[in-house]
């Protein structure tokens, strides 16, 4: 059995070495375009590698993926996390948990990862071809159930295989490639991106940052009710010179990728900064101050667990002069401070990008794909892992995860069909 491997990133070695382990005596060649292969392991969690999360309940695991959750189920309950950190143990990598539960080689360098992977392929006798230009793929049948593939190469030279792993991430060669045998691909949008936003309440705060936010995020007009999307998230949040980021927006960002895409990132963001609260407690605590603490200056007396110079800002924002002590708050200013805490509407008006970690929705129909086998319901002997498919994770080590799981059982499942 000849498989080729189109695409030398995470997923693509990985399939490559399942392959190899459950296929001692086939021939897998890895085709890598450029000369770097693995380069978004090597750029990956600032160059750390955020090499999967801790979580090993497959239901619990499925919710961080906002395309591709009822899919993953099967193959989660098959080759998860806790698999991923013993393949890696076995290669002499220890990993770490952190405490939001990502996990990082002991290392902290992304190099210790890449070096695992390549030294596993040699191990294998695994072949790596870099700058190795893929032009075209072609499938002929061979008798009634198998194919045999033709890949013509840009040099134009060709090779033929009986197997093949589409694993070329977001690249639009590989779209074209699966497109051209038989594929329906939904189309791509940018997913986990920070949130532009031009405001006052924003302005010169740059590197601020909120323990914990609840936000809502309604995308659509707002006079057509049935056009609106709403999309919820909490967590840390961070102000920055465009706008807000942080894990709370880059989740909220990945559910409402492709709502936010055809919106063009125009849309509504509304932020409880108290989401342990609500208007009654908060009015509550303004009452208790008054009673108890009349004569002390508002903006310097923050009663809320709520960074300071945030604090000082919606205070004077809401018409609040700074000599101002709580026995003269008004009732007008009491209800602007509390909207401003608990429901602040912001206009997001564009997005930013999360680093060097670009992640996009969109790829191959999962109802085109057998998630048993990762195999092409359409074209026999096509196999698919990772990005390519219209999976997406939100950040924390997830999409490395997806890449992990579907490569290792594409690989296993290459010699059922």
């Amino acid at each position: 059995m000849r498989i080729a491997v189109i695409g030398g990133g995470a997923a693509g070695f990985f399939g490559a070495l399942s392959a190899s382990f459950h296929y001692p005596n086939a021939q897998i060649a890895i085709y890598e375009a450029t000369q770097k292969p693995l380069e978004k392991v090597r750029i990956s969690g600032g160059g750390r590698c955020n090499v999967t999360h801790h979580c090993f309940d497959p239901a619990e695991l499925c919710a961080n993926y906002p395309r591709g959750f009822k899919e993953l189920r099967g193959p989660f309950n098959r080759f998860g996390p806790g698999d991923t950190v013993e393949w890696f143990e076995n290669q002499g990598v220890k990993l770490k948990v952190e405490p939001d539960g990502r996990m990082f080689p002991t290392s902290d360098n992304s190099e210790t990862i890449i070096s695992a992977l390549r030294n596993a392929a040699a191990e294998s006798n695994i072949e790596i071809h870099l700058g190795a230009r893929v032009k075209s793929i072609t499938a002929i049948k061979k008798d009634s159930s198998a194919n045999v593939f033709t890949i013509t190469f840009h040099d134009r030279s060709q090779i033929e295989c009986d197997r093949i792993l589409l694993s070329t991430g977001s690249s639009p060669q590989g779209y074209r490639f699966a497109s051209e045998l038989g594929h329906e691909i939904i189309p791509g949008a940018p997913s986990l991106f920070t949130f532009k936003i031009k405001d006052e309440r924003l302005t010169e705060l740059a590197g601020v940052s909120f323990e914990s936010v609840s936000l809502k995020l309604v995308v659509g007009n707002k006079h057509t009710f049935k056009a609106r999307k709403t999309f919820k998230q909490s967590g840390p949040a961070l102000i920055t010179h465009w706008g807000l980021s942080g894990p709370a927006v880059l989740k909220l960002s990945a559910w409402g990728a492709r709502a936010l895409n055809e919106q063009k990132y125009q849309a509504e963001l509304i932020i409880n900064f108290l989401p342990e609260s609500n208007t009654i407690k908060i009015r509550k605590e303004f009452d208790q101050r008054k009673q108890h603490h009349p004569r002390k200056r508002i903006i310097g007396d923050n009663p809320f667990p709520i960074p300071n110079r945030y604090w000082k800002r919606i205070v004077s924002l809401s018409v609040i002069d700074e000599k101002t002590t709580w026995a003269n708050l008004t009732s007008n200013s009491v209800t602007a401070l509390t909207n401003e805490l608990a429901q602040a509407s912001f206009k997001v008006n564009g997005k930013g990008i999360f680093k060097e970690e670009f992640v996009t929705c969109g790829g191959v129909k999962l109802s085109e794909v057998d998630f048993k086998t990762l195999q092409s319901k359409i074209c026999s002997g096509l196999f698919f892992a990772g990005e390519i498919l219209d999976i997406d994770g939100i950040t924390g080590g997830f999409n490395f995860q997806n890449a992990w799981t579907t490569s290792w059982i594409a690989g296993s499942s290459m010699g059922l069909s």
